[in-house]
């Protein structure tokens, strides 16, 4: 069901929405990392997606390199495995403040792959996160304006 006003469709409060939801996606991913509740990369995210796709509450996806053919195809896979399974799905640009976010290094310097990152269900009281509903939300509505994938810009700080 889309409940969305005029206003929330219009061009006028799309760029401040679009900042709340972008905070919200960092709370919520600041909260689930304490809780051992990120996946991070696009192997990883195929693995815990085939093991246990219920627990999944968001999928985000970033690339900086729209031209990655590879890339690419993973995300498609993905994205129909998201979609299939009723998860939310995101595109995340500006890779450098998600990798601040979430920690873009291993322990010894290796980068860490940040193309695809699980947000998934603790036991706790993550399901109740008011981040996480607006982010929820977010993609509910944009996908009722046909718009499958949204497209979530992280702010630099």
């Amino acid at each position: 069901m889309c409940n969305m006003t005029f206003e929330e469709t219009s061009g006028e409060n799309s760029s401040e929405r679009m900042e709340s939801v972008a905070k919200a996606l960092e709370e919520v991913l600041s909260s689930a990392l304490p809780q051992g509740c990120i996946t991070v990369g696009v192997y990883e995210a195929a693995k815990s997606l085939n093991a246990d796709p219920d627990n999944v509450v968001l999928c985000l996806l970033a690339s900086d390199d729209e031209e990655d053919v590879a890339l690419q195809i993973h995300f498609t896979l993905i994205q129909a495995f998201c979609c299939e399974n009723d998860i939310n799905i995101l595109r995340v640009s500006n890779m450098r403040r998600l990798a601040e976010i979430v920690g873009g290094v291993k322990p010894g310097g290796e980068p860490v792959d940040l193309h695809c990152v699980l947000v998934t269900n603790p036991q706790s009281s993550l399901w109740k996160d008011p981040a996480l509903s607006k982010v929820n939300r977010f993609c509910r509505d944009s996908r009722c304006m046909d718009q499958w994938v949204p497209v979530i810009n992280l702010p630099d700080r």
